[in-house]
């Protein structure tokens, strides 16, 4: 197999592994959103939730939310390395 051939294997695998990634992660997010659409309709169903439970809460979804986007943005970046090294 040529340099050539081998190269564009490659970048087809990365191609391949990216769409995978994005096509799972896609997926997990809204999944994740209906969870969250889901908690929420029970959270609002709950008598006498305190308004410091909620925030609670609210903080440790918005804390997931970041650290999902922190992680896509990481893998990202992977993928972005990863091509300029295939390039050479």
């Amino acid at each position: 197999m040529d340099s050539m051939n081998q190269k564009q294997l490659f970048r087809q695998m990365i191609d391949f592994n990216q769409a995978t990634f994005n096509n799972s992660f896609k997926s997990m997010v809204l999944l994740q959103d209906q969870f969250e659409k889901a908690g929420n309709t029970a959270l609002d169903q709950i008598p006498g939730l305190p308004a410091e439970g909620r925030k609670a809460i609210e903080n440790l979804v918005e804390a997931f939310k970041e650290g999902r986007t922190n992680f896509k943005q990481q893998i990202d970046n992977v993928f972005e390395q990863t091509e300029k090294f295939s390039v050479i």
